[in-house]
């Protein structure tokens, strides 16, 4: 029987490039799994080549163009380090895979992990959360609260580790905390391992890329653009080629895939080419954090990009402003198109715990390809056992840290100076709707 994969606790503190990945059985790498390896570290890589530079505007970047990995900067982090992008779908990635299922209570639990213990995060603490996903996490946080009083006298640990089944009993909680007008581009960014774990069954891929965006971002142009990208990017590793890819009529020839829902017409206006604009930025193409705006960019790059992933991602992060969201989103379907060996050349090696990333996609792979003859894989189907997989001062197995290391041996220092605020936010809304005031002068954030 196949060993599992689990990962660490989130009170363990242990760093990413600390944990400890075996790759699943298997005979030898096939061009797909070459293209889902491709998606997931693609997408780190843009993320850590746009962290540096994240929020600066493009006429900065005209004159400063980032050319290579580079620390510092934004976050000071060190070269190949990456941000929310990654983090948040490492928790995505590590549900899926820890469930074996989509399960989104466990997807928010994780992000609460990240948000509060820095679980998945490349420096040990949550840094660069979007306002939004803030705002939305925050809120599960206060709406497990019901749970409690469901369930009385368990612990946090057993709160968070509650099966789907049993929390659906609870009328009165649900943990779709987006709301509508929420339409920043989190969901994309970090939405590669749903695509990835069901991309040889496409209509549950689009269907669940959906309410994988529901739990933080309530606007159906967010839940629509995650649907159309997680079709690109299940296409792109099946094997279709560019053209077919940014076809006009790409939506209407996999119209199986959306079934009867007709996707937001912003979402269809891009997947119609408003990307095909040869002049970049100035034919208005804009690496802003508006969900829409974010999508475009990214299939500009990739439209533009000469067949060439470094030359494509480069371009997506000099667009400026939300750099990195816009060249992890490039990256995943560049990643998905161009597989793994184009993607990890020039700055595989130096990314940081670039093992863990291949490993867990190829978890992704193997699991996904374990669930297309298993059981539904719908949510009200979940099996209960759900939460952590290994109990605590145990070594954790095939994925975890070693104990000969524990987590005080660590010498991944904080980059920040004691002043930072690692939640700059992002997306300039609050979970209620209204609008935050300008960066200078928001408070308590």
């Amino acid at each position: 029987m196949t060993q599992r994969i689990s990962f660490p606790r989130p009170d363990d503190r242990i760093l990413p490039d600390r944990i400890l990945c075996q790759s699943p059985p298997q005979q030898s790498q096939s061009d797909k799994e070459n293209k889902v390896i491709g998606c997931l570290l693609g997408l780190a890589i843009g993320d850590a080549l746009g962290a540096s530079v994240e929020f600066r505007p493009h006429e900065y970047l005209v004159e400063k163009p980032v050319l290579d990995l580079q620390g510092g900067g934004t976050w000071g982090l060190q070269a190949g380090q990456w941000t929310d992008d990654t983090s948040m779908a490492l928790c995505l990635a590590s549900s899926l895979l820890t469930q074996r299922r989509f399960n989104t209570y466990d997807q928010m639990v994780r992000y609460k992990w990240w948000y509060k213990k820095g679980f998945l995060s490349s420096t040990g603490q949550c840094f660069d959360i979007g306002s939004t996903t803030r705002a939305s996490i925050e809120e599960f946080c206060q709406r497990q609260n019901i749970l409690r009083k469901h369930f009385p006298h368990i612990t946090e640990e057993r709160i968070d580790s509650l099966p789907l089944e049993e929390v659906r009993k609870v009328r009165e909680f649900s943990e779709f905390c987006g709301l509508p007008g929420q339409a920043g581009n989190g969901p994309l960014m970090r939405l590669a391992p749903v695509p990835l774990f069901y991309y040889r069954q496409p209509e549950e891929a689009v269907q669940l890329a959906g309410e994988s965006a529901r739990v933080t971002h309530g606007d159906e142009k967010a839940v629509d653009a995650c649907r159309y990208f997680a079709a690109l990017i299940v296409a792109a590793v099946n094997g279709e080629f560019k053209d077919q890819l940014l076809d006009e009529k790409f939506i209407e020839k996999h119209r199986p895939w959306f079934k009867s829902q007709r996707l937001h017409p912003e979402v269809v206006a891009v997947a119609n080419g408003s990307f095909r604009r040869p002049g970049g930025y100035k034919d208005g193409i804009r690496g802003k954090n508006y969900i829409i705006q974010t999508l475009e960019a990214a299939l500009w790059a990739f439209w533009s990009d000469g067949n060439n992933f470094e030359t494509g991602v480069l371009n997506a992060v000099n667009l400026g402003d939300d750099a990195d969201t816009t060249a992890a989103v490039y990256g995943q379907l560049a990643g998905a198109y161009y597989g793994l060996q184009a993607v990890s050349s020039r700055w595989g090696r130096q990314l940081y715990a670039h093992k863990l990333l291949i490993c867990i996609a190829e978890w992704l792979y193997f699991d996904g390809n374990q669930n297309q003859s298993g059981a539904s894989s719908r949510q009200q189907r979940i099996a209960p056992q759900i939460g952590l997989q290994t109990p605590k001062n145990s070594s954790v197995g095939i994925m975890g840290y070693d104990k000969q290391d524990p987590p005080k041996a660590v010498s991944h220092k904080n980059p920040f100076p004691p002043e930072f605020n690692p939640h700059r936010p992002k997306e300039n809304q609050r979970l209620d709707g209204s609008k935050l005031p300008p960066a200078g002068k928001r408070s308590g954030l």
